[in-house]
């Protein structure tokens, strides 16, 4: 798992106060109880710990938590790519996605 993955998991845990090995990738917000002041929780929070912002279209889509995750780390990757590459984000980019 991506240190990404781990990180979208453990703002999910929180918000949804469950274990974090209920949250396979197949595992679906509704079934572990959230509601959509839920997923806005965690899409704030993400938004906040990786700088990015997610737009409200994609939010409102995301029913799984691998969707979460991947939509998180397209959001990275766009992020990424639209800042000049500099030695230093190279490196941090690197760093993240290990």
């Amino acid at each position: 798992m991506s240190d990404i993955g781990s990180q979208v998991r453990d703002i999910l845990a929180f918000h949804l106060g469950i274990d974090g090995s209920q949250l396979g990738d197949d595992a679906r917000f509704r079934q572990l109880g959230a509601d959509s002041l839920d997923v806005v929780e965690i899409v704030m929070s993400c938004e906040e710990r990786f700088g990015i912002e997610i737009p409200n279209r994609e939010a409102t889509a995301l029913a799984t938590v691998g969707e979460a995750v991947r939509c998180v780390e397209a959001q990275i990757a766009a992020l990424a790519a639209a800042r000049p590459a500099s030695r230093v984000h190279r490196l941090r980019v690197a760093v993240s996605a290990k």
